[in-house]
């Protein structure tokens, strides 16, 4: 939705918001308790949260677990990430519209139900994997098994896709969404690097379902031709934005969309309406 002015000015729905620490997944110390309680560091997390935001004029986000939480209790503790997801959800609607889930691989079919209650008993958007950190690769048969069943009780699958890593290698990509042709697949991080970029264009050729958000992408140059010539339909806007203290700056990509050449419908279709397509909401 767009209101024309002296200025026009844009709905932004960034959908690639992770709620968790980083540092859990990347390296970090083994320990990293903050010096408050829990309930003031859920405070000062969503407070800096919603503060980077309103900076980068973004009205609402999806949510997603972070992918480095502990798995010492199985498929307890997934749940228990995918219970916290959908409360953070609740807690602020009016940003965060949808939330987006995790199951694990390792959890073979018992990761079935749990897409079941993630999308009937949480309301779950989507169900996001990583799988550089899940011990298997993208093309693995489990993922493929999980999206044909996110297809069939209406969850998106988002798949992050770092070319950089052997385990979510682009091509790897493309085997999964071709798999469930019929159904959008959100691949995340995918123009990481200049090369990952450039192969995209064959990504997109190869499988036209994928939709690519703009994550971790160094400027938005290449993804404007990108957008010339498979449609702006196949873009949406994320940043890959984690909990504080990670998380503490505003996308650089988000003023190059508005001063790109690209009309206002395909901008505004860019930063939210695609996203609320995709996710289904209103």
């Amino acid at each position: 939705m767009t209101r024309l002015g002296a200025m026009t000015e844009f709905e932004v729905l960034d959908v690639h918001h992770h709620v968790g620490n980083a540092f859990r997944a990347l390296g970090g110390p083994l320990t990293n308790a903050p010096e408050m309680s829990e309930e003031e560091y859920r405070k000062v997390e969503l407070e800096s949260r919603l503060e980077i935001m309103d900076r980068g004029q973004v009205q609402q986000a999806i949510v997603i677990p972070g992918h480095g939480y502990l798995r010492t209790n199985g498929i307890a503790d997934t749940r228990a990430e995918n219970d916290a997801i959908a409360a953070y959800r609740d807690h602020r609607p009016d940003r965060f519209p949808a939330a987006v889930g995790i199951v694990e691989p390792r959890d073979g079919e018992a990761s079935l139900a749990e897409l079941d209650r993630c999308r009937n008993d949480l309301g779950l958007a989507g169900i996001s994997f990583h799988t550089r950190f899940q011990g298997v690769s993208l093309d693995s048969q489990w993922i493929i098994a999980y999206c044909r069943h996110m297809a069939e009780i209406g969850l998106v699958p988002v798949l992050h896709a770092m070319d950089d890593t052997p385990e979510e290698a682009l091509w790897k990509l493309a085997t999964v969404a071709r798999s469930i042709p019929d159904t959008p697949v959100l691949a995340l991080d995918a123009f990481g690097s200049y090369e990952a970029t450039r192969e995209c264009f064959f990504i997109a050729e190869s499988a036209p379902n994928i939709i690519f958000d703009t994550s971790l992408s160094y400027n938005f140059d290449f993804i404007e031709d990108f957008a010339n010539r498979f449609g702006a339909d196949r873009m949406v806007f994320g940043t890959d934005l984690y909990s504080h203290p990670v998380g503490r700056r505003i996308s650089h990509i988000l003023d190059q969309i508005k001063e790109s050449d690209l009309s206002n419908d395909d901008k505004a279709a860019i930063m939210a309406g695609n996203a609320r397509r995709l996710f289904g909401l209103a």
